[in-house]
């Protein structure tokens, strides 16, 4: 298993990722978001008013024990790293959907989230030459490499050579 940053792993080779760059195994890290009180607050007033994401001394009372942001945030936070990491400069599609999100652990006011990306899995659909579908588990960790959370996905990425065009040009060889 190879583990560098993405942009060590896969800016080197091209300056837009598609899906004939992804290779499984591949490890990358990025990302180093600071998560405040204000924007815990800020976020839970606007999509999830629960106590322990509002108000310090709610929170204390509550299973978790003190504020936290909301796990909706987190995946917030988490896309946002993402898209910053690699997204942005890939030949992203989109998604179909999210396999599985897990919350392990609450993120406090002073963590430093970074995400860590793992490749499990690349196919490419009979019936769409010029696609893939890479599947990705996604780890939040803490400066304090605690993992608070975990999703696994499938992204889309456009190929950089549609597979009909490639096996013409392998077949004039």
């Amino acid at each position: 298993m190879r583990y560098q940053t993405w942009a060590a792993l896969y800016g080197a080779r091209v300056s837009r990722t598609y899906f004939e760059d992804f290779q499984v195994g591949d490890v990358a890290e990025y990302g180093d978001k600071l998560v405040t009180a204000d924007e815990i607050k800020e976020f839970a007033a606007e999509f999830d008013p629960q106590p322990m994401h509002l108000d310090e001394e709610a929170a204390r009372h509550t299973i978790v024990g003190g504020l936290c942001a909301s796990g909706w945030h987190t995946c917030a936070m988490m896309m946002r790293i993402v898209a910053d990491g690699f997204v942005l400069n890939s030949s992203s599609m989109g998604a179909p959907g999210v396999e599985e999100i897990r919350w392990l652990a609450p993120v406090r006011p002073g963590d430093r989230l970074r995400v860590r990306s793992e490749v499990l899995e690349t196919r490419e659909p009979r019936s769409r030459p010029d696609f893939g579908f890479v599947r990705i588990k996604l780890d939040v960790l803490t400066d304090k490499d605690a993992c608070v959370m975990t999703s696994t996905s499938t992204m889309m990425f456009a190929r950089r050579t549609p597979r009909h065009a490639a096996a013409e040009v392998e077949a004039k060889s």
